[in-house]
């Protein structure tokens, strides 16, 4: 069988997971679009932190998501969505860290860690084969 006809599994799944985290975080990134992050400027500045950082979501939930599908800089962009994550949890969602949701019983962070373990996994093998960059380097 000619090799360009050869599927590997691995690579797929690699795929799937950077359209689902890519595709998923895509729809917060557009609700910041929407909405505006000037709501998360109150939580980073009663942690002492600039106002500006609150500018970084669109990085993370826009660009980030953007590469991450295309498969380049994957490794890094996923980094970004992490850090996105962590910050999300000790901002807003710190009181959800031990609850269970009313509504069918979920962990209060389940959606977040959903998005960090699944970054995580990225980090880890990067893209795969069906991504833009071939370069393969230590960020793709």
């Amino acid at each position: 069988m000619p090799t360009f006809l050869k599927v590997s599994s691995d690579d797929i799944g690699k795929l799937m997971i950077r359209i689902a985290v890519g595709g998923l975080m895509l729809f917060h990134g557009f609700f910041k679009i929407v909405h505006g992050v000037e709501w998360i400027k109150g939580p980073l500045g009663a942690l002492g932190l600039p106002e500006f950082l609150a500018y970084g979501v669109y990085v993370a939930e826009i660009i980030a998501p953007v590469l991450i599908i295309l498969g380049l800089k994957t490794r890094l962009s996923a980094l970004v969505i992490v850090l996105d994550m962590v910050m999300a949890i000790v901002l807003v969602l710190k009181p959800s860290v031990f609850a269970v949701k009313q509504a069918g019983g979920g962990w209060g962070i389940e959606l977040e860690m959903f998005f960090i373990l699944a970054s995580l996994a990225l980090v880890f093998f990067g893209a795969g084969k069906y991504s833009v960059s071939n370069s393969h380097g230590m960020w793709d």
